[in-house]
């Protein structure tokens, strides 16, 4: 049993033991490379991005998100509306079966509010992101000066 209890405490742990971590699993939802643009030292907000995918056969939905980092924590989408580009914030965002979301830059992203002070390039904070039926999922984002290749090429 205590072996058991140390194992899990050892998963849970994980993602932040090892910086290379990038994916999280939350029952049929796997949330891939967490991640956030250093911003200059101005800067009132931050952006988080990532992308859910759902394994699962029954849709999930992400209700909220929060992190210490900052006051306040809201998802927000870009949409083109008379030819312009407009940012507007969502309630929920629904993850399908069998599929996935993706926050990325002009695309769903979680908007971080109040901030404690700006982070800087290769620093890593928790975001807890809570689902209606996965419940609350804790990640490590990632501050990067500039997207990966891999996140470039999730982008659309």
């Amino acid at each position: 049993m205590l072996l058991k209890k140390t194992l899990l405490l050892i998963a849970l742990l994980a993602p932040w033991l090892f910086a290379s971590a990038h994916d999280y699993q939350a029952g049929e939802l796997h949330i891939e490379h967490p991640w956030s643009r250093e911003m200059p030292p101005v800067a009132p907000t931050a952006a988080v991005y990532f992308v859910v995918h759902n394994k699962g056969s029954q849709a999930d939905r992400l209700l909220g998100a929060q992190t210490p980092v900052a006051g306040k924590a809201e998802f927000h989408e870009h949409l083109h509306a008379d030819g312009l580009m407009k940012m507007q914030q969502v309630q929920t965002v629904d993850i399908p079966a069998g599929g996935e979301v993706r926050f990325a830059p002009m695309a769903y992203h979680v908007m971080l509010f109040d901030l404690k002070r700006q982070l800087q390039d290769g620093e890593r904070f928790p975001l807890t992101l809570t689902f209606e039926k996965a419940g609350a999922v804790q990640v490590g984002v990632t501050v990067q000066k500039e997207p990966q290749a891999d996140d470039a090429a999730h982008q659309h």
